[in-house]
C-alpha cells in the first residue's frame, strides 16, 4: 500500500476545490463571500411550500423512481417545449439527477473510454477536469481569451483529432459570462456532424441571459438532436442550490447510457424537492423575466463598484459572475495570491479564475466575483473594495 499513492493517479493535483478553500476563508474571517456562486436569499415562497407539502404528504420521503418522479420528468419536457420548441419523451428522453454536477459526471463516465479526447472551453467549471479524469479520458482545452472570451472556431476545428470523442460546452459560460451566438453554435453543430462527435451541453444558466441576448440550446440546431446531451438544473434558476435537482434531456440512446451510470452514483436523490421543482418549472413567464432583470441590476451594481475600486471588468452576457483583471490594481500579483489575501485586507472573498485553466497563464490575473447577493451586500462589498484599493 505504501508503494503507490492512495489517491487515484487520474485525480492527482485536483485536491480541495477552490470554492471550499475560499468559503472557509469567508467563514474564518467573517468576510463577504462573493466567491462561491450561491444566492443569499431563497427562491419563490410557493416553491418552498411545495417542498414542505411534499414532505408532509409523504411524497418522495422514500426512494423515488430512478429516472425521477413522473411529475418532474413531465415538467422538464414541458419546459423544453415551452421555451425552445423541443419535444422529449418524459419516459425515455428525460433523466433527473443530483444536480447538474452529477449529470456531467454520469455523462462523462457513460460516454467516454480511456484515451478518448474531450474538447472543453477553458476556463472551465472545476468538476469538468475531475469528471474527464475519472473516465480516463484526455482533456483538450480551447482557451477563451479576454476581453470578449469568444471561442476561436478555427482553433476548435484544428483541435479535433481522430481520438476526439466529445465536445463539452457551457453556455452561458461560467466563469466568463460569455453566451454563444447562433452563428457560433451553427459552426459547432456543423463540425460535430462532420466529425461524428457527441456533444454534452451544460446549460444551468439558461435563464440568466442579459441585455436582449438569447440562450439557444445546441440540440435545437440541425443535425444535433441525435448527438447532444443537454444538462440543466433548478438550483440557479430558482435559487435553491442546496436541493441538488438537475436533469438530462436528449435522444433515448444517449439518455439511457447516462442513466446506466447515474444509477450507480447516487441512484436517486432529492425526492420531495423533485415535486417542488416540477411546480417551479410551471411558473409564469413573468417570473423568469423578473429573475433575469433582478440579476442584471445586481450585475450593474457590482460592476460599477468594482470599476470604482480600480478593477478592470469584463461585463458578462449571462450567468451571475463578473470576471475582472487585477493587472493595474495589483501589479505583479497573481490572482490566487490576491484572492487569498483579500479577506484579511478588506473583508471580501472572490475566486481566482486561474484555477479554471489548464493554461493558467491565460487567467493569471483574472478574479471572479459573484453578484447573486442582496443589493445591500453588494454595496457593502464594493465599499470595502474601494476603501482598500482606491482610498
Amino acid at each position: 500500500m505504501r508503494d503507490r499513492p492512495l489517491l487515484n493517479r487520474r485525480l492527482d493535483g485536483l485536491g480541495t476545490t477552490i470554492f471550499a478553500e475560499m468559503s472557509a476563508l469567508a467563514l474564518s474571517t467573517g468576510a463577504i463571500n462573493l466567491g462561491q456562486g450561491f444566492p443569499d436569499t431563497d427562491g419563490p415562497e410557493s416553491v418552498r411550500e411545495a417542498a414542505v407539502r411534499a414532505l408532509r404528504d409523504g411524497r418522495g420521503n422514500q426512494y423515488p423512481p430512478g429516472p425521477g418522479v413522473p411529475e418532474l420528468r413531465r415538467a422538464i419536457a414541458d419546459h423544453q417545449r415551452r421555451f425552445y420548441g423541443l419535444d422529449f419523451d418524459p419516459d425515455t428522453e428525460v433523466l433527473v439527477t443530483a444536480g447538474a454536477t452529477e449529470a456531467i459526471a454520469a455523462a462523462m463516465l457513460a460516454l467516454l473510454e480511456p484515451g478518448d479526447e474531450v474538447i472543453a472551453f477553458e476556463p472551465f467549471y472545476d468538476s469538468y477536469a475531475a469528471c474527464i479524469a475519472m473516465a480516463g479520458a484526455v482533456r483538450v482545452p480551447l482557451t477563451l481569451r479576454a476581453p470578449d472570451f469568444r471561442p476561436d472556431l478555427a482553433a476548435l476545428r484544428a483541435a479535433v483529432t481522430p481520438r476526439t470523442r466529445l465536445l463539452l460546452l457551457n453556455s452561458p459560460h461560467n466563469p466568463t459570462g460569455m453566451v454563444l451566438t447562433r452563428d457560433e453554435l451553427a459552426a459547432i453543430a456543423e463540425l460535430a456532424v462532420e466529425r461524428d462527435l457527441i456533444v454534452v451541453t451544460d446549460e444551468v444558466y439558461e435563464h440568466l441571459v442579459f441585455d436582449g441576448g438569447e440562450h439557444i440550446p445546441l440540440i435545437s440546431l440541425p443535425g444535433m438532436r441525435d448527438r447532444t446531451v443537454s444538462i440543466s438544473s433548478a438550483g440557479k434558476t430558482f435559487s435553491f442550490t442546496g436541493w441538488k435537482v438537475g436533469w438530462v434531456t436528449g435522444p433515448r440512446e444517449l439518455v439511457a447510457a447516462v442513466r446506466t451510470t447515474k444509477q450507480f452514483l447516487t441512484y436517486v436523490a432529492s425526492g420531495p424537492f423533485q415535486y417542488a421543482v416540477a411546480e417551479a418549472l410551471a411558473l409564469p413567464d413573468t417570473y423568469y423575466a423578473d429573475f433575469a432583470a433582478d440579476l442584471r441590476a445586481k450585475r450593474d451594481l457590482l460592476a460599477a463598484g468594482l470599476r470604482d475600486a480600480g478593477f478592470r471588468t469584463y461585463e458578462p452576457q449571462g450567468t451571475y459572475f463578473i470576471t475582472t483583471d487585477i493587472t493595474e490594481l495589483a501589479p505583479g500579483t497573481d490572482a490566487l495570491t490576491f484572492c487569498r489575501a483579500l479577506p484579511e485586507r478588506c473583508g471580501v472573498v472572490a475566486v481566482p479564475n486561474s484555477v479554471f485553466y489548464d493554461h493558467s497563464t491565460a487567467g493569471r490575473t483574472q478574479v471572479r466575483f459573484a453578484f447573486c447577493k442582496r443589493p445591500e451586500v453588494l454595496t457593502d462589498a464594493a465599499d470595502r473594495l474601494r476603501k482598500a484599493f482606491n482610498g
